[in-house]
């Protein structure tokens, strides 16, 4: 969330520092030519060798100094602005290096307004840091003007202070060199560098930004040296070559060892390491503190190599464990790594982390084995984040999309190229469907006719046992592979059978999509995966029937799927669905005069619902709020909600975390969902709740339903209100069948305002037989017969290598039930950013293009906030990544802007999206902006406008 600066009223300063009316008293008298750089300019190959210089010195703290990602990471102080590119002519006379861009800082009231950038994470006490920008002006200027850089020093409690860095003297469109360097010797609150002083008119250019930490302070202590220079540990005595001194026990004790067991344990590296021992409490373990070490808004990374002893233990999970501590004595936990130790050999965790908040206390710990089990430590590393540079899109020689990888699949020549997986044997059956598997049609298109022949697999005394082939050579990395094949199981079975098209990569396991069969027909089984890393191996293998149960397959196809094709065809759904026709009608006295007048029409909103998880600690951090507020319209939190987290001992409640973001999105208009009411699933409920016997569970229920929707009649748009009820039953078992509708019922009593969802993962993605589309749609039917007033499907998204056609053959079968259907926790994953963003462009307009969606709600956004690993849009620092700037990109490609003049007719017509405009008209006398919407409908809306 940006904050309303003071300058923006009236401006404090401290008395050791220059005042803002004594800066436009030195514009108006600097007449001395030698101040600054001699030259007139800085010539483009003298900027670039400075950059260039200054860079390969140290990193530069300043993000997106050459505006490369437009004004992201900067904030316009009171003024407007943008960046154009040197290629764009917007000025003539002054030049940029080919392909650069420059930030153009216009609409200036004051001569303090220009553009800033907060840096307080990035910056130490006692380190000198050097400044370099290249800056110019344009405007109405006789002779030159004074651009200076200035550091905004806000402190809490006391007044806000500014310290000058240096300036420069400017003639009209010409670069110039602005050069300083400044230290702190306290440290604010907050620190904000900002570039400003030209007088009011003019507009400020801004070519690049370099702030670089030049010299570092004497002391040790890695808290003082530059942010910049993250190769020091900040653990003290990491390797315990003093002992355990700057360690103490969390709950136990802690001893030195150079070995144990009877010289068997000896240290992995250096002499020693330390013992959590009488441990009496899985908590229990070796701690140091770090207050005054880390720093908010940065990444850190940890390495700490563990085993475990004692107690009969064999194996044990180990975590690195953050308490944090704010000012107003807030605590949180943030687990930052965590692995299965053994007593048998040394392990290394790894993990990240980032403090949102200041903290005034961080302690970091080892926790997790049983009790009674000691936790052994060598090393302990904790460093500043390496920045991994963003991977490259892969290269991918002939795709060729389409073409089945799968030899000999009609079986044309018997059964060759085919083996049976174990002892079950196969032979060759006519008999089968000849067309495409549905899915497998809609992404293939026009297809030859299957043979009608099916690989018949008998003798099977294990459910893995079936046919399989080798496809080592024939898959490629990086391509999105569907799968498609028919299925049947043979008489004998007494339950529905789970039928599934597995692949064997090395030695790891993927699910290449599930059947549930259950009769005696035929079956599809639709879909995807996608290879990463090489592999020495990969099988494909149909299995799945209980033993004894004979299986048939026919027409399997493995091929990699053409993205860009499917979006073409989405693109025109897209317009077909989301788009309406619209007609400005213009009346009044001058309307006959206003034939050929200018019309400018703009859409502030999109009607359709984008909206992202956020917890309560990500709020402490204004970059994340920033990128939150601007992208998304709606919210929904990530624990906050939860009864494990609003009562997690009984009676004791917590919703100050939920009201404090309910006050954020409400400051900035945004739609809220509820997640969750219950969550069914057992192992997400709390210790008290499961102790309850049925009568005090029933009484808890009715509780949790009467505190929390009474405390939030109204301010919920959507509640799921019993979480993942297709892969859980801890209520129902307890409660009996009725519950469920039950809680339905009684939510919309207390709440009649809010839209009731049910909630499930695994429906869009063909891999789990549990939550197919019919299993879900057979649970809505079954809750609204016993009278439960669903109000919309939730489909979680949390998915890997995405199909389109498979994704939306489930949103076509749940769309027959006529109710919304939201996406409520999507996420993609990928180690390549640009794979990733391909996955979520999949999604995106897949649910855009869709008639029975009305809204996507992200699993977040924010790395290291995030239930995926590779699933950010935004690094941990707060660099839009390449994902991130794909769903910018099509989240501005699905607004609507159009531009003409009145016709004759006295109407101006456009087609656009669903939701909110504004239109100006520009008369001879005056200048007319109105709002309106563009709703959902076939014909075409008029909009009348009075002039």
């Amino acid at each position: 969330m940006r904050r309303i600066w003071p300058c923006c009223f009236t401006r404090r300063v401290s008395n050791t520092h220059q005042k803002a009316e004594d800066i436009q008293r030195s514009i108006g008298t600097m007449e001395n030519p030698k101040e600054g750089n001699a030259d007139h300019g800085v010539s483009e190959k003298q900027n670039e060798s400075t950059i260039k210089s200054r860079d390969s010195l140290s990193s530069n703290i300043i993000l997106n100094h050459d505006f490369s990602r437009g004004l992201h990471s900067w904030n316009l102080n009171c003024c407007n602005g943008s960046v154009v590119s040197a290629e764009s002519g917007f000025l003539e006379g002054i030049s940029v290096k080919s392909g650069g861009n420059y930030a153009v800082i216009t609409n200036r009231k004051e001569c303090w307004q220009g553009l800033e950038q907060d840096i307080t994470s990035r910056v130490s006490l006692g380190s000198t840091y050097s400044v370099s920008a290249c800056v110019g002006v344009s405007g109405s200027l006789q002779g030159s003007a004074v651009v200076q850089a200035t550091l905004k020093l806000e402190y809490q409690g006391s007044a806000t202070s500014y310290l000058f860095i240096g300036r420069t003297s400017v003639s009209r469109e010409q670069w110039k060199k602005l050069e300083g360097t400044f230290s702190l010797s306290t440290m604010p609150d907050r620190v904000v560098f900002y570039l400003e002083g030209p007088s009011p008119g003019l507009d400020l250019l801004i070519e690049s930004v370099v702030i670089f930490c030049s010299s570092p302070t004497e002391e040790e202590s890695s808290s003082t040296r530059c942010a910049a220079a993250g190769d020091e540990n900040i653990i003290l005595n990491p390797i315990f070559e003093d002992g355990v001194n700057n360690w103490s026990g969390r709950g136990c004790k802690i001893l030195l060892h150079d070995s144990m067991g009877g010289g068997k344990i000896v240290p992995q590296s250096g002499k020693f390491f330390a013992s959590a021992t009488e441990r009496t409490q899985s908590w229990n373990g070796i701690q140091q503190e770090i207050t005054g070490r880390v720093q908010r808004k940065l990444a850190y990374e940890v390495a700490a190599v563990v085993r475990i002893f004692g107690n009969n233990v064999t194996s044990a999970d180990v975590r690195v464990t953050l308490w944090v501590q704010t000012p107003n004595l807030r605590e949180q936990y943030i687990g930052v790594a965590n692995s299965q130790a053994t007593d048998k050999d040394w392990i290394q965790l790894q993990g990240k982390f980032l403090l949102n908040a200041s903290p005034s206390r961080v302690v970091i710990y080892l926790e997790g084995p049983p009790p009674g089990t000691d936790i052994l430590v060598n090393s302990l590393v904790l460093k500043h984040a390496e920045k991994i540079p963003p991977s490259p899109p892969p290269v991918i020689e002939d795709p060729a999309f389409g073409i089945n990888t799968i030899q000999n699949s009609n079986l044309n020549d018997g059964s060759n190229g085919w083996f049976p997986l174990g002892s079950c044997t196969l032979s060759v059956a006519t008999g089968s469907p000849r067309i495409l598997p549905p899915m497998a049609r809609d992404s293939l298109g026009a297809h030859n006719p299957l043979s009608g022949r099916y690989i018949l697999v008998t003798n099977r005394t294990q459910t893995w046992m079936g046919p399989a082939q080798m496809i080592t050579d024939r898959v490629k990395l990086y391509l999105t592979y569907q799968v498609s094949a028919w299925v049947r199981i043979g008489p004998g079975a007494t339950a529905p059978q789970n039928v599934n098209v597995a692949l064997g990569v090395d030695s790891q396991w993927v699910n290449g999509g599930q059947a549930n069969v259950s009769d005696d027909r035929w079956y599809e089984i639709g879909g995807s995966f996608r290879i990463e890393k090489q592999p020495l191996k990969v099988m494909v293998y149909v299995q799945g029937p209980a033993s004894g149960v004979d299986l048939m397959v026919a027409g399997l196809q493995i091929f990699p799927v053409d993205r860009h094709a499917r979006f073409r065809h989405l693109k025109k759904e897209t317009d077909k669905i989301r788009k309406r026709d619209v007609i400005l009608k213009f009346s009044g006295s001058g309307t006959g005069t206003s034939i050929g007048t200018f019309v400018k029409v703009r859409q502030t909103q999109n009607s359709f619902g984008f909206g992202s998880c956020v917890s309560r600690t990500n709020i402490d951090n204004e970059d994340f709020v920033d990128f939150f507020v601007k992208n998304f319209n709606w919210a929904v939190f990530g624990n906050e909600l939860k009864w494990y987290w609003t009562e997690s001992q009984q009676g004791n409640f917590n919703y100050r975390d939920a009201d404090e973001l309910l006050d954020l999105c409400k400051s900035h208009n945004m739609e809220t969902r509820g997640h969750c009411i219950f969550w069914e699933v057992e192992g997400t409920v709390q210790p008290w709740v499961k102790s309850l016997n049925k009568n005090d569970l029933m009484t808890a229920v009715q509780n949790r339903l009467t505190g929390l929707l009474t405390r939030y009649k109204g301010k919920f748009r959507h509640y799921d209100v019993n979480n993942e009820m297709l892969h859980g039953s801890f209520y129902q078992d307890r409660l009996g069948k009725d519950i469920r509708a039950n809680m339905f019922k009684t939510a919309n009593q207390l709440d009649s305002s809010a839209a009731l969802f049910v909630n499930d993962y695994h429906v869009e993605d063909g891999c789990d037989t549990r939550s197919s589309p019919e299993k879900y749609i057979e649970q809505v039917i079954d809750l609204q017969k016993q009278g439960a007033p669903v109000g919309g499907i939730g489909i979680q998204g949390h998915i890997d290598s995405p199909v389109g056609p498979i994704v939306c053959s489930a949103l076509d079968k749940l769309g027959v039930l006529g109710l919304p259907i939201w996406f409520t926790e999507l996420d993609v994953s990928s180690i390549n950013e640009c794979i990733r963003a391909d996955d979520l462009e999949v999604m995106l307009r897949e649910a855009f293009a869709h008639p029975a969606v009305d809204g996507i709600m992200l699993w977040g956004f924010w790395e290291l906030f995030m239930s995926r690993n590779n699933a950010h849009l935004v690094n941990a620092e707060g660099e839009i990544n390449e994902t991130g700037w794909r769903y910018l990109a099509l989240r501005k490609e699905w607004l609507s802007h159009a531009h003409g003049h009145i016709d004759e007719q006295g109407e101006f017509m456009f087609r656009g999206f669903h939701g909110s405009y504004v239109v100006e008209i520009g008369t001879g006398s005056k200048k007319i902006s109105k709002t309106f919407v563009v709703d959902n409908g076939e014909s075409p809306l008029v909009v009348s406008i009075g002039l």
